[in-house]
């Protein structure tokens, strides 16, 4: 699908919307790669996954997929041997337990009869582990990929030791903070400096403490001083520190080497995962929008029932009725401006984008759609002061494009087609441009001004004309569509709506 069509149709916004729902890190990967297709049967598979997620959201509220780091990079350095630390581990914790939830969660669907189309081909390609999940789970921290004590009985032993003696050096400074010493100190608190227990001595009284200075204040009136009595404790906690990070990093090591003996299975469950996170979210943003899963066809022929601009807010959005390779394969909309023809244009592109990419759409249910090789538009104006070009040569540009390259399975959208140039050159011009573009047999809808265009729309075989409504008694669009009607300018009857005398009115 070419690049020009999803700017002019506003595509990124659906994906930024889609984007609220993904859990995981590699789904938005999944996301930004995300592009309407061509081929009808991917877009098929598409649409069932995004069923079969809107099933499980209805029945059992979505999967259990929680917020997952992309462990690629982790899996690289895996592949040469390298060590990882404890927060990368976390993360391949995560995914590793992720993928044993989703496929109990999979298995109990099954177990319950809850009937799915296709994804449970996908949840076959999870591949648990259990020990190693279990032995990173209890040797990692989750939240901040710190080793537990339960990761060694080796470590285990060393952090009771620790806390042990940290536990004597605070009962032993303690005597000093609340005995008869705390006179000489200058704050009653024990703090740390060099990672060893001190105390801050007046430094006049530095010489009744013995042991190590090993910090002043500012204004050298403190001395941090490790008192003489504190000395072997404070040794004996460093070696134990020391002990400490000699062992978390062998676990760190031996946890790494494990993990590395299942690259490729951790790497395809982060891949599953990110897939069904994707269509997860697929499933939620259909929620959102009230939107359903259109009935796709062959046959290149749209039938939306109730039809909304999903951009707009719902509560203005006006819902219409769209058809087009049905009795006519050209649709030409004529009508005041502000009156909704170029929303109409883009409500019946945007939709079939959001068809092709596997998303459901802002219609009734049973509106049908069909898998187009592309979508061409010249919709708004395209003027730059870049280009230096006219209105008119601007479209002129885009039409030209869209007519050297339209086939049969393509659909063209043209907003106000020979506008910009004399009434009379325009509108020849455009039916000269519609003949040309009807001899590909593509799907057609344009929306024009011209009053010969009506006409056009009546002569012409498989083609239709269409108009936007106009409230007569308000002075207002109405912005629905009505197939079958050419528009009317309405000047008439809004001038004698205004008060205009009616005598000339008539003669008018």
């Amino acid at each position: 699908m070419n690049e020009k069509i999803l700017e002019t149709l506003e595509f990124q916004r659906i994906k930024d919307q889609l984007a609220k729902y993904l859990a995981s890190a590699t789904g938005k990967q999944e996301l930004a790669e995300l592009m309407p297709q061509s081929d009808y049967e991917t877009v098929l598979s598409w649409q069932k996954e995004t069923m079969d997620g809107a099933d499980i959201l209805r029945l059992k509220g979505g999967m259990p997929i929680p917020k997952l780091a992309d462990v690629r990079p982790q899996m690289k350095r895996l592949k040469i041997k390298a060590s990882l630390n404890g927060a990368e581990l976390a993360q391949i914790a995560k995914v590793l337990r992720a993928s044993m939830s989703v496929q109990h969660f999979f298995e109990r669907l099954h177990a319950e009869k809850i009937m799915l189309q296709v994804l449970p081909k996908e949840v076959d390609e999870l591949v648990t582990i259990p020990s190693i999940t279990k032995r990173l789970l209890q040797s990692i921290d989750q939240d901040t990929g710190a080793v537990l004590d339960e990761a060694s009985s080796k470590l285990h032993g060393i952090r009771q030791l620790i806390a042990k003696t940290e536990a004597e050096i605070r009962q032993q400074m303690e005597k000093y903070t609340h005995g008869k010493m705390a006179k000489y100190l200058s704050e009653s608190i024990i703090t740390v400096r060099n990672e060893r227990y001190v105390l801050p001595v007046l430094s006049r009284e530095r010489s009744r403490f013995g042991g190590v200075v090993h910090d002043q204040s500012a204004s050298g009136q403190t001395l941090f001083v490790e008192p003489q009595a504190v000395l072997v404790l404070n040794n004996r906690q460093q070696n134990l520190l020391a002990q400490e990070r000699q062992e978390i990093h062998r676990i760190l090591i031996e946890l790494s080497e494990l993990a590395g003996t299942y690259q490729k299975e951790i790497k395809n469950n982060a891949v599953a995962l990110a897939q069904l996170d994707f269509l997860s979210a697929k499933s939620k943003l259909a929620k959102k929008m009230k939107a359903t899963e259109p009935v796709l066809n062959q046959d290149h022929v749209i039938k939306l029932r109730k039809a909304r601009h999903p951009l707009i807010d719902p509560k203005k959005v006006v819902p219409n009725n769209i058809e087009l390779g049905t009795t006519f394969d050209t649709m030409l909309i004529t009508g005041p401006n502000t009156g909704g023809k170029t929303i109409t244009l883009k409500t019946l592109g945007l939709l079939q984008l959001m068809a092709q990419a596997g998303l459901f759409i802002t219609a009734e249910e049973g509106s049908q759609l069909t898998v187009f090789n592309e979508i061409y538009a010249d919709i708004g104006d395209e003027q730059s002061i870049e280009q230096s070009l006219s209105t008119f040569s601007s479209h002129m540009d885009q039409i030209i494009k869209i007519m050297n390259n339209v086939t049969e399975d393509d659909l063209v959208l043209i907003d106000e087609l020979g506008a910009g140039t004399d009434p009379e050159e325009g509108a020849s011009l455009a039916i000269a441009i519609l003949d040309d573009l009807r001899q590909t047999q593509a799907k057609i809808a344009i929306t024009t001004h011209y009053p010969e265009l009506k006409l056009y729309g009546y002569n012409r075989e498989r083609t239709t004309n269409a108009s936007m409504e106009f409230d007569l008694k308000k002075l207002a669009p109405t912005y629905r569509l009505r197939i079958g009607i050419p528009g009317q300018s309405n000047a008439f009857a809004i001038a004698h709506q205004l008060g205009m005398n009616e005598a000339v009115v008539d003669k008018a």
